[in-house]
């Protein structure tokens, strides 16, 4: 629902808000709005007090999926369509975990492409999928991510050579590159990227400028980035100055 995105991704920004300032920003009635703060609650996105709610996600902490798949979904199928536009039939592809990359996932269906998904939540989108042919990493799966992690996936990467690898990512700076929050995931996104040709790094404008704790690589690694981030985002035009291409979704 619109209405919960907006307040879990205020909540995020803000922290904190009150039940007033959420109805006057929803133009939603407050009975209305302490329904959806209930609700939100229940699925551990916020916690709610007196007149309101604060987030229950502290910074430098990543979101849980199941959060992060109830935000910005229209924009996401957006950038999903706009990297599949980049990559051609028959090609091998690794696609890495996040729930931008489950939007590229989904994307696929009337593709033809070799995949390796480093999440389950890919891996049932893709295996309905006729054309796509699934070559699985293995290893432990992480709860909730549900992404594969341990030494079997980045030993798989090591005999493996891919087209393409489409990576995710938590944040992506200038300087540090792209990073990610799980150290776990880390380790599988490097050993997909060494395999890989080429790199197509996929991320939302909030992640822009944004650091985490562990670094998947630097710019110099990255082929292009895909971002719906405005063309003079400072983040962006300091991508581009280093050599990075950046490619934007188009209206439809």
């Amino acid at each position: 629902m619109e209405r919960h995105n907006f307040v879990i991704e205020l909540l995020m920004r803000e922290n904190r808000a009150t039940v007033a300032d959420l109805a006057r920003a929803t133009g939603a009635s407050e009975m209305t709005i302490r329904r959806d703060l209930e609700v939100l609650e229940s699925r551990s996105a916020l916690r709610r007090v007196r007149g309101g709610a604060v987030s229950n996600m502290p910074g430098g902490v990543e979101p849980p999926y199941a959060i992060r798949a109830m935000s910005g979904a229209e924009t996401k199928e957006r950038l999903a369509r706009t990297v599949l536009s980049l990559l051609t039939d028959g090609e091998t592809i690794a696609l890495d975990t996040g729930t931008t990359l489950v939007a590229v996932a989904k994307a696929m269906e009337d593709r033809q492409f070799t995949v390796t998904p480093l999440s389950l939540h890919a891996t049932f989108a893709l295996s309905a999928y006729p054309g796509i042919q699934l070559l699985l990493p293995g290893g432990q799966i992480r709860s909730g991510e549900l992404s594969f992690y341990g030494d079997t996936p980045a030993m798989t990467f090591k005999d493996l050579c891919f087209d393409t690898f489409v990576l995710g990512c938590c944040g992506v700076d200038p300087l540090r590159g792209a990073t990610a929050y799980n150290l776990d995931d880390v380790r599988v996104k490097r050993a997909a990227l060494e395999a890989a040709q080429r790199v197509i790094l996929v991320a939302t404008a909030d992640k822009l400028g944004r650091t985490a704790l562990g670094r998947i690589c630097p710019l110099e690694e990255i082929t292009l980035v895909v971002t719906d981030a405005a063309p003079d985002n400072p983040v962006v035009e300091a991508m581009q100055a280093r050599g990075v291409q950046v490619v934007h979704p188009t209206e439809d």
